[in-house]
Formats: structure tokens, sequence, C-alpha cells
């Protein structure tokens, strides 16, 4: 990139340039090695008279208008008959390009200079472009990424994020330097002041950056910031007395008040009615991070509520990256803007605009009543997100639809509709239509501020339209968004089924052995105690709320879960109770990497599963990284198929084939297992216990030690003479340790086995030969790597274990055929395959003939075989998709052909 900046500086001439700059520009910066194939130069289009296109990108709708380096992209240029900005130029090319080829974005560029236009929002007041300096291509290079992919981040998005980031980082920084000024800093009590203090002083400062204005008094720039300079030396009693004055009605004050308080316009809303709060001192650190980095230094105007939200929640850390986060604790995990989209877009996003637009395109008579109509519809949607956090899928939502009534109020405001009479109400979406469930108070109070500032910025916007408008404040005061656990919460107490259209959001995940007293309380509550599904991840409780409060209603909705959920054991337990109770998957999105905008960037691998209680109408989708794909029935493993239920057939292998179980658990905090080093220097001192040293594997010794070589060992007793060991110190030792872990285990199982610390807690090693499947193995791989492993190797239970098993068997498993059956089924940790009984038990066995079967076990001995040719290699080296040996791909080929006849 360097090199591509170096290249184009103070040059670039339009006619000889562009296309090789364009190039350079696709493959240099945003790494397309195809980029011929990408960009068309010279588009053809007929404006008048017939015009050319400079580049034209057609996957991202993305037209380019070039200029040379000299020119300026402010000045009017003669084009054809008229005198025009470049950007007017490719303006008019977008008045005469079809419908279809309408582009979402223009860029102006000039070489030294790009300016970005969203045509989607180019028309709103105030709006400018994104403009990035060739200079600055290094740090700004990100904000292209729309031109190669359509479902990338917008650069007005990728820069409301950056400044986002920076305001969670302001706060995150306020929030610790007050919690030092309290006496007993980790009480609830001053705990909730702090976060009732960082949310007003944000709201402030965001008030007097946009002046926010209400009942003939406004907040004038710089007027907190000015205030508490005026009153720095009693800047305590300064903030307790504003505090108290926003929460008042004008005509409630003192008649008497001191003019700088009686300035400040009435705020309302909740924000500042709570009075009993725990104020520390502010004076020193605190007000000059307010004063001078807070405000002077930074424009809170710019910030996007949508993804400060949830890095503003990200402040409950205090900083301290150490300790496990409420967060973490929580199983919450923030989200950007783009993958909100991924659920509210097909959830209800996509239809109302896909109705707008034929309204708008519509020639009738009653365009303008059916403009009405919708707007009208529009205020009375009503949404809920059970499991809010900071509130950002509300927000998102919101934003989302205001944009949609600024453009039907654009369209009226053409039509001469005029909104001064007050028989038409300018704006109907009102944050009233949102509802959210939340169990962190400060979250909660994140929330409602989030969806405050979103309300001032639409209303802004909307001005800009509407010139009738009132004030935004006094801010309405609604008690929608509430604290409680979802989970034992009646949700008809917060709204009725009835009233209710959508639900979405994205609930806490967490696996059973991490979860709380508390969030397992939760599993049983909703579930049953003891039963199957109190297994399974936390996330489903939401979904089983959800589908019994939409019963009999057309309310459709939406989560974000953990991929787990759609895979393995999940499917026949959960999602077939869920479907007998009328549920249907309207849309889903397979497996991704979901991240977020948040400090500790959650990296999860996620589902989004689309359902209602009826068969809506709708087409169905299946999203993947290839884009969307139409279906007729999604299943719960979120394929286009019917709903098939493979259940965990433990003890039930097909055709009486040889049971699978994993490995022996040791239970042990380390007492039991060593290093290579450890083991060398016992035997070095005590030679007797050579023989109850035996080597130790999981999935990870399995797959990465080389042949013959081993990284770990295990204390071995069973069938010992304790005569032998019995008086070993560093023994001694390590039986305690075994014995003290089982002994506070919850587990009865554990418990019982701390009377037997020698001993493995569960022994199921084989006396034989036996096959070994890693329980967890890389997606990248062909096929899973197994081998036959001696009995004197003792396998833990991070390994699957078939003793008494044929070469037969291992071809079987070793075939395409199983991993297409595997990767359909199995479930996963992150993306990677996670293999279990039950994957073994339900397959499909073939039936061979005995010539068929002769033929396939000499295909599994060449792969063994291949193998040994490798002895430095391990597993993993060898099944490694890039390392993989030519002649032990065409063995497996061989097998697989074999397995297929």
């Amino acid at each position: 990139m360097k090199n591509f900046i170096e290249r184009w500086k103070n040059k670039g001439d339009e006619k000889s340039d562009s296309q090789t700059f364009w190039i350079e520009f696709l493959q240099d910066v945003l790494g397309i090695e195809n980029s011929g194939e990408v960009i068309k130069f010279e588009k053809r289009v007929r404006s008048g008279h017939v015009n050319f296109i400079d580049g034209y990108i057609t996957s991202t709708q993305t037209l380019i208008e070039q200029k040379s380096f000299d020119v300026n992209l402010d000045a009017k240029i003669k084009h054809g008959g008229s005198y025009l900005t470049p950007f007017e130029q490719a303006v008019k090319y977008y008045g005469s390009l079809p419908h279809f080829e309408n582009p979402r974005w223009i860029i102006i560029c000039n070489f030294q200079e790009f300016r970005i236009y969203d045509m989607n929002r180019w028309n709103e007041k105030n709006y400018m472009p994104e403009i990035i300096k060739l200079e600055n291509l290094e740090k700004e290079w990100r904000k292209f990424l729309f031109m190669i992919d359509p479902s990338a981040s917008s650069p007005k998005d990728i820069h409301e994020e950056e400044i986002s980031i920076k305001a969670g980082e302001l706060a995150r920084k306020l929030r610790n330097s007050l919690e030092k000024r309290y006496n007993n800093p980790k009480s609830r009590e001053s705990q909730q002041s702090l976060t009732v203090i960082c949310v007003r002083i944000v709201f402030l400062l965001y008030a007097e950056d946009t002046e926010l204005s209400g009942g003939g008094r406004k907040f004038q720039k710089g007027s907190f910031h000015d205030y508490l300079l005026k009153h720095k030396d009693s800047s305590r009693r300064a903030l307790i007395d504003l505090f108290a004055v926003l929460s008042q009605k004008i005509e409630e004050r003192d008649p008497y008040l001191d003019s700088d308080l009686a300035d400040f316009p009435y705020v309302n809303g909740g924000l500042f009615d709570k009075v009993n709060i725990e104020i520390p001192q502010i004076d020193g650190e605190p007000l000059e991070i307010i004063l001078h980095e807070m405000s002077e230094s930074f424009d809170w105007s710019r910030i996007n509520p949508t993804i400060f939200g949830a890095i503003f929640e990200s402040i409950l850390d205090g900083g301290d990256e150490k300790e496990n986060s409420v967060r973490r604790e929580g199983g919450m995990h923030y989200t950007s803007i783009e993958n909100i989209h991924k659920v509210i877009d097909p959830l209800f996003l996509n239809n109302l605009k896909t109705d707008l637009d034929k309204i708008l395109k519509s020639k009738s008579t009653q365009r303008t009543k059916k403009l009405i109509e919708f707007q009208k519809n529009l205020g009375k949607l009503k949404f809920l997100d059970p499991a809010c956090g900071s509130g950002n899928f509300l927000t998102e939502t919101y934003l989302s639809l205001r944009r949609l009534e600024n453009q039907i109020l654009t369209e009226l405001t053409k039509q001469q509709i005029n909104f001064a009479t007050g028989d038409l109400s300018p704006i109907e979406i009102k944050i009233s239509q949102f509802f959210g469930i939340e169990i962190n108070d400060f979250a909660v109070a994140v929330a409602k501020t989030a969806l405050w500032i979103a309300e001032a910025q639409m209303w802004n916007e909307t001005k800009g339209i509407v010139q009738v408008l009132d004030d935004v404040l006094p801010l309405e005061n609604y008690g929608n968004i509430i604290e409680a656990n979802a989970l034992t919460l009646d949700w008809q107490t917060l709204i009725k089924p009835g009233e209710l259209d959508f639900i979405m959001g994205n609930p806490p995940f967490v696996g059973q052995s991490v979860r709380t007293k508390e969030q397992s309380d939760d599993m049983a509550l909703i579930w049953g105690k003891g039963e199957i599904e109190t297994k399974l991840d936390y996330v489903i409780c939401w979904y089983k709320k959800a589908i019994d409060f939409m019963n009999d209603t057309k309310i459709k909705a939406a989560f974000v879960s953990t991929n787990s959920i759609c895979q393995g054991e999940s499917v026949p337990t959960f999602w077939k109770k869920m479907i007998d109770d009328g549920a249907v998957i309207n849309f889903a999105y397979k497996p991704f990497v979901w991240t977020s905008e948040a400090v500790e960037r959650a990296a999860v691998h996620c589902v989004i599963v689309g359902f209602s209680i009826f068969e809506s109408n709708d087409s169905k989708f299946i999203f993947d990284e290839n884009g969307k794909t139409e279906a007729t029935h999604i299943n719960p493993y979120l394929y286009d198929a019917p709903d098939i239920w493979i259940t965990n057939r433990i003890n039930k292998p097909r055709n009486g084939l040889p049971k699978m179980t994993t490995g022996s658990p040791p239970t042990d905090d380390g007492g039991l297992l060593m290093t290579a080093d450890e083991k060398f220097q016992l035997e070095a001192k005590y030679p007797i216990l050579a023989k109850y040293i035996r080597p130790f594997i999981g999935a990870r010794e399995f797959l990465h030690d080389k042949v013959g070589e081993f990284s770990r060992y295990c204390l071995w007793f069973k069938d010992g003479n304790p005569s032998d060991y019995a008086k070993i110190p560093e023994i001694k030792e390590r039986l305690q340790k075994v014995k003290a872990i089982r002994e506070h285990s919850n587990a009865d199982r554990i418990k019982k086995m701390a009377d037997f610390p020698s001993l493995f807690c569960q022994i199921r090693q084989p006396d034989s030969t036996y096959l070994v499947i890693p329980r967890v193995s890389s997606e990248n791989r062909r096929y899973i790597p197994i081998g036959f492993i001696s009995p004197e190797i003792i396998a833990s239970d991070a390994c699957i274990i078939i003793p008494d098993v044929s070469i037969y068997e291992f071809a079987i498993l070793s075939s395409n055929v199983h991993m297409a059956w595997v990767k359909l089924i199995s479930g996963r940790l992150k993306s990677d395959i996670r293999y279990s009984p039950a994957v073994y038990n339900n397959f499909p066995w073939p039936s061979p003939s005995e010539k068929q079967r002769e033929k396939i076990e000499s295909t599994a001995k060449k792969i063994l075989d291949v193998r040994e040719k490798f002895p430095g290699s391990s597993l993993a080296d060898l099944y490694d998709p890039l390392t993989m040996p030519e002649e032990l791909l065409k063995a497996h080929k061989a097998n697989d052909a074999a397995v297929c006849e």
C-alpha cells in the first residue's frame, strides 16, 4: 500500500492514468487479484447525448468519476452545455442509468483525494461525503471495503465506529477516575450512583454539542463545559444543583434561580429524576477529563448511538482486563451495525423497504394517501428485545425506521403536504414503540440514553425536511426498557402478545460448564430440573420463552445464537420440541464469525435463526458466505431439507458395530499427569515407577505429537501394588492433590472417587488395540485424522475411542462419505468439528459385498502404509490442507472411491 501511495503522489491524468490507477488500487489496497474483471471502464450512458462513466463496479453498484490530480473537486467544470461539479456530473449519470443499475455509491477522485457518497443518504440535511486523502490510505483503507463486499460496513459507519470507540474510551476513563473518589467504591450503592453520573454527563456533553432545545431554552455550544468551569472550585455542589434543575419544569423552578442554572432547558425523561445518588468530589482529575478531554477536545454530535451504547457499556469492567467482566459472566456479546442488520433486515426491514419502494414507484392517484397510511403503520409497530443489553438492536431499529419515515416525509413535502395545520403528524415513530428487558441496571441506563440520543439525532435530520417540528426536549418519559431477569419475568407484564410485532436480539450464550448457579436455576425453571435441555446452551431459554409468548399471534422473531444450537444433540432435543410447539424457521444465517465494537471484541461462531409459529408468506432464505439462497423449508440444521431428528443412539450403534465411547478422564488437577521431563526425573529417582508411567494422549497429543514420541504421560496404578509407590513422597503429594480436587467437586460420582485418588476418575481404557478419533478437529481438514493406538497408551476423554474395531471400520470412518455426514450433523467448537458417539451411532453404514469389503480394507491399509513413510511428521502435519503429502491424498481418494462403489 505504501508503494501505491508513493507511486501516485502529486500526479495522475484523467485520460491516460485512470484505468491503471483503479486496477492498482483494487490490487494493492483492497487485495483483489483479478481486479480487471471486477471493474468496468468507460461504461456507456445516455444523458442527453452519449457519455462514458469512468468506472463502474456492478457487484456493489459503485460509480467512479475520475478527474486529474490538479482538478478542484468543488469547482464547476463545463460538461456538455452545463457547468457541473464532478459530483453533479456523476449524479447526472445516476439519473440516466436503468433503475437496477442506479449506483449505491459514487466515488469522486482526483488521484490525491477520494470523496465517497452514499446515495441512500446524500439528500439528508447537512450530508457530507466521506473524504479520504491519498496520504491517509494506510489507516483509512477499510472505508473502501464496500467496493468489493456488499455486506461491508459503510464508510460512514466505519467513521462513526472510530469516533464512538473513542467516546467509549473517554467514558471509561471518566468512570475509572470517578470511582477512585468514592469512600466505598465497590459497594452496590456507589456503583449504581457511578452509573447514573456517567450516563448523565455523557448526555450533557451530547446535548451541548448538538444544542438540544426545549421550552424556550436550549443547550448552547459549550454551556455544560462553561458552567462547570465557572464553578470548578465547587464542582460537586454545582453538579448536584444542575442535576436538580434539569429535572424541574421551567414553571416549577425557583424564580430567583441564578441565570447560569435557569438558562438550562428542562430535560425530564427520567434521566435526572433520581436525586438520592451519591456524588463524590468532582474536582481534580475527573473535572479535567470532563472539561478538556471530553468537552473541548471531542465532538459528541458525531457519535453513532447504536455503536456507542455497546462501547459505553464496556466501562462496566472498569478497565481491569484481568478480572472476569460482568459481560463475560452474563454471556453477552456485543454487536456491530453490520451484524445487527443481519437480524433486522430479513426479519422486517427488507419487507418495509420493498413496500415503500413500491409506493414510491407507483403512478396511482392514491400514492400520497398510501404514503401517509404507510407512515402511520410504521408508528404502530412494536419491537421487543428480551436481552437488550445496551439497546443496540432497539437503537439501530429506531434509526432505520426513522430514516424510512424521512424518505416518506421528503416525498410528502414534494406533494405540498402541509404539516403546519396539525392534521398530520410529522413524526409517527416514537421510542415508546421499543421494549427491552435487561438484567443489568447499568445496561438499562445506557440503552435508554442511546435511544434518547438517537431520537435527538433523527429529530435534527427531520427538521431539515419538515420545518414545523417542536423541540426535542423534554425527553419522553417511558418505562419500556426495564431491569429484570427475562427468564423469570412474565413478558406480558411489559407488553401483551397481541400488541407486539417483532422479537429480536442477541441473548447470552453460556455453556453448561461455565454457567453460574443463577443461570443453572434459570435453565431448570424453563426446562425442568434434570431435563436434557439443561445440558445445552443457556441461549435456548430465550427461544422457549419467545415461542410460548408468541402462541396464537403473528409475531416474528430472530435471535443471534451460538452455532451449537443447530448442531449435534441440540437438534433432536431442543429443536424437536420447538417444532412440535409450532415453530417455523423463516430465515437463517449459517455459522459465521460474529464480531463486535466493544473493548473486548467478541469473536464467536454464531447462527441467526428467524422464526415464527405460523407459516409466513414471505420467501425463506438461507444466508452463508456465498450470499443468500431461497429455500422451500429450513430445517434446524439450517439446510433446505425436511426435518430429520438424528437422535443420540448411545450404546446402540447400527448393525452391531463396536461401541464408541470417550477415553478415561483423570479429574486430577494435574496430580496424575506429567510432562516427559517429569517422567524421566521420577523414573531416574524411583525406577520401580517405570511400569506405572504410561504415555497419555488427548486430542492435542494425538494430532500433534510425532509418531512414537509423547509429550505427556500419566500415572496408571490400575491393578498396581501399593507397596511399590505408597511411601514415595512425590507420589503421596500428587495423590493428595487428586483427593482434594475431587472432594470439592459438586458431582457425586467425582466425590466418591476421592476415596481412590490413585485411579482415574473413570476407567474406559481398552485392553487391546483401539481406534482414536479426536473429539475436536479443524474444519479446514479434508478428513478427520484417525488412527489405531496400542492399549498401553492411555487415552483421555478428549478422545473418542472404539475398541475391538477392524480396518474396515477405519476405512469407512476415514472416507469422504463419512466426512459429509460429520459436517452435516456434528456439533462444533467455534467452527471446528466436534465429534460425538451420536455421529457414529447414527451413520448409515454401507453393506458391501465380500469382494467390495476386501477392496475397501486394501485401500485403508494403503493409507496407513503411506503414513508410515513420514515418521517425523505428526497427524496434524499430514492432514493440513497446505502440507498434506500428494501420496496420502491419493490413498484417501482411492479409499473414497472404494467406499462409494
